[in-house]
C-alpha cells in the first residue's frame, strides 16, 4: 500500500501557473497544490505586501500602485520572480499564484524560463457577482468597492488575453472555481494524477 505522505516525484522541473480574476480562489488552491506536489507557492501579491511592510526598494516602488488597486509595473515583478525562482527550493519547479497577469509578463516569464512547453496552466473562473461578493467581504484597503471594480476591469482588459497566449503553448485546464474548495481541490488533484505533473 502506498504511503499517503509520499509526494509525487517530478521527472523534470515543472511550472504551474494559476490564472483567474481576483477573488477566484487562486491562492487557496495554489497553496493546496503546492503542498501536494512539494513545490513552493510563489505569490507576487504576498511578496509585494511583505516588501511594503519591510520598506524595501521594491516595496516603496510598489506601494502607490497597491494603494490605488492598480497593477505593479512589469519590470518590478519580473525582477522579483527572476530572483525567487533562482532559489534552491524552486529547482524542481514552483507554483505561480497571481503571475503573470499581462502579456508582457507572460512573455518576460517565457524568456526567463526558456519557453512555456513545460508549463501547466489552471484558469480559475467564477461568475462576476460572486467575485464582487467575495472581494467586498475581504476588508483589505485595496478591496474597497471602487478598487474592486478597477481590479476586475483591469483583469478583463489585461489578463484575459493570457488565456489565448497559453492555449497551445502549455497544458491548459479550465477550472470552475464557483464550487466548494474541497471539490475544486479534488479536481486539481485528479488532473495532477492524470497528467503526472
Amino acid at each position: 500500500m502506498a504511503d499517503a505522505n509520499v509526494q509525487p516525484q517530478l521527472a523534470t522541473p515543472r511550472r504551474v501557473i494559476f490564472l483567474g480574476p481576483p477573488g477566484a480562489g487562486k491562492g487557496t488552491q495554489a497553496e493546496r497544490l503546492a503542498q501536494l506536489l512539494g513545490l513552493p507557492r510563489i505569490s507576487t501579491g504576498d511578496m509585494l505586501r511583505d516588501a511594503v511592510t519591510a520598506d524595501t526598494a521594491v516595496g516603496r516602488a510598489a506601494a502607490p500602485y497597491l494603494l490605488r488597486g492598480e497593477l505593479v509595473p512589469d519590470d518590478v515583478l519580473l525582477e522579483m520572480i527572476r530572483e525567487r525562482i533562482a532559489q534552491p527550493d524552486a529547482s524542481r519547479g514552483y507554483i505561480l499564484d497571481g503571475f503573470p497577469r499581462t502579456l508582457p509578463q507572460a512573455e518576460g516569464l517565457e524568456k526567463l524560463t526558456a519557453g512555456t512547453a513545460d508549463a501547466v496552466v489552471f484558469n480559475m473562473e467564477v461568475p462576476r457577482d460572486e467575485l464582487l461578493r467575495r472581494l467586498s467581504g475581504r476588508g483589505r484597503d485595496d478591496d474597497k468597492a471602487a478598487a474592486v471594480a478597477r481590479r476586475l476591469a483591469e483583469y478583463d482588459e489585461r489578463t484575459k488575453p493570457l488565456i489565448d497566449f497559453y492555449h497551445g503553448r502549455a497544458r491548459y485546464h479550465h477550472i470552475d472555481g464557483f464550487r466548494q474548495q474541497d471539490v475544486v481541490a479534488r479536481e486539481l488533484k485528479e488532473l495532477v494524477e492524470a497528467d503526472r505533473l
